[in-house]
C-alpha cells in the first residue's frame, strides 16, 4: 500500500514539473500556449486603441460640429437687428447779396480759406480806431478799448476755426458712413470667411478704431465750444472790470472835478 502512493506521489511530481512545450497536430499544425496568450493580449491592446480612437474621432467631429454651428448666423440676422441711422447733410443757404457762398462753403467742406472769407463776407467789420481820436484819450479808455477790440478779435478768429472744424468734420461723414455700412454688412454676413475668429476680431477693431474718430471729433467740438464760452466770459468780465476802473477813477477825482465846477459857477457868477 505504501508502494504504490509512494509511485502515485512521484508520478504527480513528475508531470508538473514536466514544463509547458508546444504541441504537435496534424496536418503540420503547431499550438504554442505562450506565444497564443500573447497574441491574444496584443488583440484586447489593439481592441482598446481601436476603442479610445473611435471616441477621440466622435469626440473631434462633436467639437467641429459646435465650432460650425457658432460660427454659421442665422439667416434672418441682419432684418433682425439691422436699423437706420440719421445721416449729415449738406447745408444750403440763399445767397441773395453773394456774401453766404464761402460760409456755406466752408461749412460743407472745411476750408480754412472760404471760411476766413466767408466769414470776413457774412459779419460785420471792426474798423481801426481813429489815430487822431486815439492820442486823445486817457490811459484807462485806451485800455479798456484794446480789451475790446482783442475781444473782437478772439471771437472772429474762435468761429472762423469752429467753422473749419465743423465743416471738415461734416465732410468726412459721409465716408465715415460708407465705413459703418461695410462694417455693418460684413457683421452680419453669413459667408464663412466673414465668420472666421480674425475676421470678427479685425471688425471689433476697426469699430474700436471708428469710435475713436468719433469721440475725437466730439472733442473738437466741444473744445470749440468752450472756448466760445470763455470769450463770453471774459466779455462778461471785461465790462465788469471796466465798471469797476470807472468808479475808482470816479472816486479818485471826484475833488478835482468838483472844485473845476464850483469854481467855473463861481467865475460865471
Amino acid at each position: 500500500m505504501k508502494k504504490s502512493t509512494l509511485l502515485v506521489s512521484l508520478l504527480l511530481s513528475t508531470f508538473v514539473a514536466i514544463p509547458v512545450h508546444a504541441q504537435f497536430f496534424g496536418s503540420g499544425i503547431v499550438y504554442d500556449p505562450t506565444q497564443s496568450a500573447h497574441a491574444i493580449s496584443q488583440i484586447r491592446q489593439a481592441e482598446q486603441l481601436y476603442t479610445t480612437a473611435n471616441q477621440t474621432r466622435d469626440q473631434v467631429i462633436q467639437t467641429y460640429n459646435l465650432a460650425r454651428q457658432m460660427s454659421q448666423m442665422p439667416q434672418n440676422l441682419y432684418q433682425r437687428y439691422a436699423a437706420e441711422f440719421s445721416r449729415w447733410t449738406s447745408l444750403s443757404a440763399a445767397n441773395t447779396y453773394g456774401n453766404t457762398g464761402d460760409w456755406i462753403g466752408a461749412a460743407n467742406s472745411g476750408n480754412a480759406q472760404q471760411a476766413t472769407t466767408g466769414y470776413t463776407q457774412a459779419g460785420i467789420q471792426l474798423n481801426p480806431f481813429p489815430t487822431s481820436t486815439w492820442a486823445s484819450l486817457d490811459a484807462l479808455t485806451q485800455a479798456a478799448v484794446k480789451a475790446q477790440y482783442a475781444t473782437a478779435e478772439l471771437s472772429d478768429g474762435i468761429s472762423t476755426g469752429s467753422l473749419v472744424t465743423l465743416g471738415q468734420i461734416r465732410a468726412r461723414s459721409q465716408a465715415l458712413n460708407q465705413q459703418i455700412v461695410n462694417l455693418e454688412s460684413d457683421s452680419y454676413a453669413t459667408a464663412p470667411s466673414q465668420q472666421t475668429e480674425m475676421a470678427v476680431l479685425g471688425k471689433i477693431n476697426a469699430a474700436n478704431v471708428m469710435q475713436l474718430r468719433s469721440q475725437q471729433d466730439t472733442n473738437q467740438i466741444l473744445s470749440q465750444a468752450a472756448l466760445l464760452q470763455m470769450l463770453a466770459a471774459k466779455e462778461q468780465f471785461d465790462q465788469q472790470k471796466r465798471a469797476l476802473n470807472q468808479a475808482i477813477y470816479f472816486q479818485q477825482n471826484f475833488n478835482d472835478s468838483m472844485n473845476k465846477v464850483t469854481s467855473g459857477i463861481t467865475e460865471s457868477m
